[in-house]
Formats: structure tokens, C-alpha cells, sequence
């Protein structure tokens, strides 16, 4: 029994790493923009692939923000009597934004935005 606690307790701290490091690769710095290449089919299949691959992982924690966001904004309507003008402005930046991530996101031609706008 104290053998499976601690496996599921390193299997927390496993996720937990992750979000971390997923996070902080998003949010570091400036975006980087690819420089203009002749395109080649083979170039075009890996982008897909790539993008793919990488959608999973970003699509799964965007996901559990937007959810976050929407618990989060959703105890602030009710903390504030059902005001919805204070919750959009949670509701909106986290619900928002890019699930997918597509290969014009990694050749540099479309932004990724994670948040969503907040105008």
C-alpha cells in the first residue's frame, strides 16, 4: 500500500514538472520568427507532424486552463452578486485563445496566443 502512494505521489510531481516547464517555455521571452524558406514537400509534412505531435501536450493544458478559468470566473459571478462584466473578463482571456497549434504557428507566419484577447 505505501509503495502505490508513492508511486502516485511521483506521478504528481511528474505532471506538475511538467506543467512547469511547459509553462515556462510559453511564456518566456518574445516570439521568434522563421526566416522565409523555399517550401519543399518534405519541409511541409514535417511542420504537420510537428504541429501534430505538439498539439497534444499544449491542447491538453490549454484545455485544463480554459476550465481553470471558468471555475475561477464563475465563483467570482457568484462572489459579486452576478456580476458578468467582472467574470467575462476572467471568463474571456481563459476560454479564448488557440487550442491547436498550426504549422503556420512554427514557420512564424500566425502568432500562438495561449490567453485569449480581453478586449
Amino acid at each position: 500500500m505505501r509503495l502505490r502512494k508513492e508511486t502516485q505521489r511521483i506521478g504528481v510531481w511528474r505532471t506538475v514538472a511538467a506543467a512547469i516547464t511547459l509553462g515556462t517555455i510559453l511564456w518566456s521571452g518574445a516570439p521568434a520568427f522563421a526566416e522565409e524558406a523555399p517550401s519543399s514537400a518534405s519541409g511541409n509534412v514535417a511542420l504537420q507532424v510537428t504541429s501534430w505531435l505538439l498539439t497534444a501536450p499544449y491542447g491538453t493544458f490549454k484545455a485544463a486552463y480554459a476550465i481553470g478559468g471558468s471555475i475561477v470566473g464563475g465563483i467570482v459571478w457568484l462572489g459579486t452578486g452576478g456580476n458578468t462584466q467582472t467574470a467575462k473578463s476572467i471568463w474571456r482571456p481563459a476560454i479564448t485563445g488557440d487550442y491547436i497549434i498550426r504549422p503556420e504557428n512554427l514557420a512564424g507566419q500566425r502568432p500562438l496566443h495561449f490567453v485569449g484577447k480581453t478586449d
